[in-house]
């Protein structure tokens, strides 16, 4: 159980470096100019960005949640181990939503930034 956390662990960390520019991509990076001010900035720009951080924040929460039922399960018995198992469960089904919402905003961004060219 002990290489199961270190590997859980270790995974986390490695999708927390690499994938996390995933979440950041930039829809619409051409429409968006570089100034600070609120006026030269495209809306749609603005809420794909916000739309990219919520969800990324959402799926680090959720490999928490991945990690902690793996923790669970490598300090208990059975009865904790029950426990793990569907902390573990619901952390990979709210991971799957959270990407799979993430690919629905980006298509319907992607479409509505692309729509009015």
């Amino acid at each position: 159980m002990k290489k199961l956390l270190i590997f859980a662990i270790l995974a986390t960390l490695s999708f927390i470096t690499f994938a996390m520019p995933v979440f950041a991509l930039d829809v619409g990076s051409n429409f968006i100019s570089n100034d600070i001010a609120l006026g030269n900035q495209d809306p749609r720009g603005m809420v794909a960005k916000i739309i990219n951080i919520l969800l990324g924040f959402l799926a680090v929460i959720a490999l928490i949640i991945i990690i902690l039922g793996v923790v669970m399960g490598a300090t208990g018995g059975e009865d904790k181990a029950a426990t793990a198992k569907k902390v573990m469960i619901a952390g990979v089904i709210g991971l799957i939503i959270i990407l799979s919402a993430w690919g629905i905003a980006r298509f319907v961004l992607e479409n509505l930034i692309n729509a009015t060219q």
